[in-house]
């Protein structure tokens, strides 16, 4: 266990709405954050993109802000870590750093007919994907973005095959610029993500590359979720950083909450919600359209997970707020919730940008139901809260379909602050829900990588140890009334499904 004097992690957790800093002891309690909201583009419906300096630039600022409020120096950081919103798509000069196009995000769907041809031309090919990578042939991941960027934007891909640019996901493209551009890496969790890296063997899968059309030299070098990725240089933050632990946003929570032992499972509600349970070295193959991915990798040995994609949680109410404009902050919806109850008429489906698992229907698109003349903002504001919990049922169901039924679920993420929206998951679930005292659990999964390749920690039984629990949440509701609430739900889907 860690001995008696304080070391210093800091984690980096560069997230799809913002970019977070935050220094844990190592005993995993929070010193000090810092934290920078950054610009969404939609330059046209279905396409959202960041611009890669701005990710950078909020990146470094939030790690000089927490040292600032923790009173440390850079000096006094023994590893730092770097977990990140997967998927997200960016290329850039090999030599100089320069982005050659805008990141393309996660929740952008632009190459959804370019998947939906692919489908047509060959059967068999999305089954083929899922034998290798375990994911399916979606929008959501990175290789139609990849694809995309070399077949629109004028010039690249004969750059690309020219050796002059380099692909990598979000964590890439930070640590190139930590270690000003010695380090060309990525860890498996987030490899896992590209559609391009075959799970069972462990390395990019050279028939899909030539599937997308991606020239090899392009790809990141891939590496266990806690190695040696480099180090900060010292004109960043003052002095050098050794960066010790990668891991996708995803899996960071999956580690940050302990779930260390197959059949565990937790699920973060931040942009998106993501459910993932623990299967060990089983790589299950979901009959349910979930996700088989890697829950981390270390010394050479991948642990493997399910995993449940819901692309609209914490957006929605942003976009509640933001769009809608009718809150003015997020903590106004749970004393709104309160009010109205369950038993609310209107359904909110927030399929802005396709659904997510177990439907996977990048056509479809959002809708508020039920609406009559005595609807006003608390019903609203509720089926948006509603929504994320029945989405999260979807998952449940689909899991325990292929034989997979966790015994609780441990929960974090920013809407987890709500305490009556954990109490209706736990009631449309039917199961024990528990909140961590600690609720950053991505950056502190990082922050744990991190210090298991710097011998802070010596082994997950150690970081287990530190894992504590704050609240529980016991489910309270008939069956009848939650079968009959859920249905509604089923119901409302079903009317903004695009092959209904």
């Amino acid at each position: 266990m860690p001995g008696s004097a304080t070391r210093y992690l800091l984690s980096f957790d560069q997230g799809t709405t913002s970019s977070r800093a935050i220094i844990f002891s190592e005993d995993g309690r929070i010193l000090a954050s810092g934290q920078y909201e950054f610009t969404q583009h939609f330059p046209q419906p279905g396409w959202v993109e960041h611009e890669p300096q701005e990710i950078w630039n909020t990146t470094l600022t939030a790690a000089r802000d927490a040292l600032q409020l923790a009173g440390l120096q850079a000096a006094d950081i023994a590893v730092a870590g770097i977990t990140n919103q997967r998927e997200t798509t960016l290329v850039w000069d090999r030599h100089s750093g320069e982005p050659v196009y805008n990141a393309i995000v996660w929740q952008d769907r632009r190459t959804a007919s370019f998947c939906q041809q692919l489908k047509q031309d060959d059967a068999q090919l999305e089954e083929r994907i899922a034998g290798k990578t375990g994911l399916l042939l979606d929008p959501y991941f990175s290789a139609t973005k990849l694809a995309w960027i070399l077949d629109h934007v004028d010039g690249v891909r004969e750059r690309a095959e020219r050796g002059e640019l380099v692909f990598g996901t979000v964590d890439t493209y930070l640590l190139w610029q930590m270690t000003a551009g010695r380090e060309h890496l990525t860890d498996a969790t987030n490899a896992s993500r590209t559609m391009l890296f075959n799970i069972h063997d462990q390395c990019w899968d050279e028939e899909l590359l030539a599937l997308f059309r991606i020239p090899p030299s392009m790809l990141p070098e891939v590496r266990d979720s806690a190695a040696d990725f480099g180090v900060m240089t010292a004109d960043l933050l003052g002095a050098e950083i050794p960066l010790g632990g990668v891991a996708g946003d995803q899996q960071a929570a999956l580690i940050g909450q302990a779930c260390f032992h197959p059949g565990m499972a937790k699920s973060t509600y931040g942009t998106g919600c993501f459910m993932i349970v623990n299967t060990g070295d089983n790589i299950v193959r979901s009959a349910n359209r979930l996700l088989t991915t890697i829950a981390y990798r270390t010394e050479g040995k991948p642990v493997y997970a399910v995993e449940g994609s819901i692309f609209m949680a914490g957006a929605t109410i942003q976009w509640i707020r933001d769009g809608l404009q009718l809150i003015r902050s997020a903590c106004e919806t749970e004393p709104l919730a309160q009010e109205t109850g369950y038993e609310n008429p209107v359904y909110m489906v927030p399929a802005f940008t396709g659904l997510g698992a177990p439907y996977w229907d990048p056509q479809a698109r959002g809708a508020i139901l039920g609406l009559s003349r005595d609807t006003g903002i608390k019903e609203i504001v509720t089926a948006g809260l509603q929504a994320v919990c029945y989405q999260t049922r979807d998952l449940i169901e689909a899991m325990q379909q292929d034989g997979i039924r966790p015994a609780e679920l441990r929960v974090d993420g920013g809407m987890v602050v709500n305490t009556w929206l954990v109490q209706f998951l736990a009631d449309i679930l039917g199961l024990p829900i528990t909140c961590p005292a600690v609720t950053e659990t991505t950056a502190l999964g990082a922050a744990f990588l991190a210090g298991l390749q710097a011998g802070i920690y010596h082994s997950f039984s150690d970081v287990e140890g530190l894992w504590q629990h704050d609240r529980a949440y016991q489910p309270q509701l008939s069956s009848e009334q939650r079968e009959r609430l859920y249905a509604g739900w089923l119901e409302a889907v079903q009317r903004v499904r695009s092959s209904s």
